[in-house]
């Protein structure tokens, strides 16, 4: 994963030109074939071990940096009220066991928070640790499926995904269902990890998958393996109602893309 506090640097795709076919033929051999992940993570074990005390510093830091990355694109969304850096509603899917959207909901009084995951396991300890921090009447938890949510469209003012890209075999209908229940002002952020090529691959896992054992170390090495590269992540988007997004690195483990709302005339957030 990544170091915190390291800035995301954005990227863009041009057609490739036919000067450019050849090189890209003969590199092709580098390429790591993606290998997928199943779309539901949640068994009693694997959540013991994401919450595991070796392994929650690390998955703290690592998050940490999102919550920054979101308070800061996301503060021209909506206004701040009373000292909360954001407003509104948030909704994170495949919120896991809850950690971001409840450490933007500790930071931002005037906002309320709504996490999905497909696995019960998972929305069941995200409603313990709602419970246990006083954050019930804020913080929600679902059981869903991400690419047949049941929200209204343009309801959230912020959409956000982490640590989920991976697990799914049909991104574009997640792409498409972010996009359409996301307000036109809304800020649209999602963030996974990146798949190294052939040769990285063996170092990457195992240098950034240092802070890991167990079960969680084999679960890590499958999430790198069934991540995607920035160029397929940017063929996803193209064929969304997200093309308009732009794809991010964050680090050397990292990559996600970002729709900044609409902003009308004056710089004042759509309604």
């Amino acid at each position: 994963m990544t170091a915190a506090g390291q800035p995301a640097h954005y990227l863009s795709y041009e057609p490739c030109s036919a000067s450019a076919i050849m090189p890209s033929i003969a590199m092709g051999w580098l390429t790591l074939p993606r290998k997928p992940e199943p779309e539901v993570m949640g068994e009693a074990d694997e959540v013991e071990a994401y919450a595991s005390a070796a392994a929650q510093a690390y998955l703290d830091s690592v998050d940490n940096t999102l919550v920054a990355q979101v308070l800061s694109e996301g503060s021209p969304n909506t206004p701040g009220v009373d000292g909360s850096p954001l407003s509104g509603w948030l909704l994170d899917i495949g919120a896991g066991p809850g950690g971001i959207p409840l450490k933007i909901v500790r930071r931002c009084r005037s906002l309320c928070a709504v996490g999905v995951d497909r696995s019960l396991n998972m929305v069941r300890a995200a409603r313990k640790t709602a419970a246990e921090e006083g954050l019930r009447e804020r913080a929600f938890f679902f059981v869903a499926d991400a690419a047949r949510l049941s929200f209204p469209d343009a309801f959230f003012d912020f959409v956000l995904s982490n640590s989920l890209l991976h697990h799914l075999s049909d991104p574009v209908e997640v792409f498409n269902e972010m996009a359409r229940v996301a307000k036109p002002s809304g800020l649209v952020l999602l963030r996974d990890l990146c798949r190294p090529s052939r040769l990285a691959f063996p170092l990457h896992v195992r240098w950034f998958g240092r802070y890991y054992s167990g079960l969680m170390s084999k679960l890590y090495f499958d999430s790198v393996r069934a991540a995607y590269t920035d160029r397929e992540l940017a063929e996803l988007l193209r064929r969304s109602a997200l093309a308009d997004a732009r794809v991010f690195f964050h680090g050397r483990t990292h990559l996600g893309f970002i729709r900044r709302g609409s902003q009308p005339k004056g710089g004042a957030p759509a309604k």
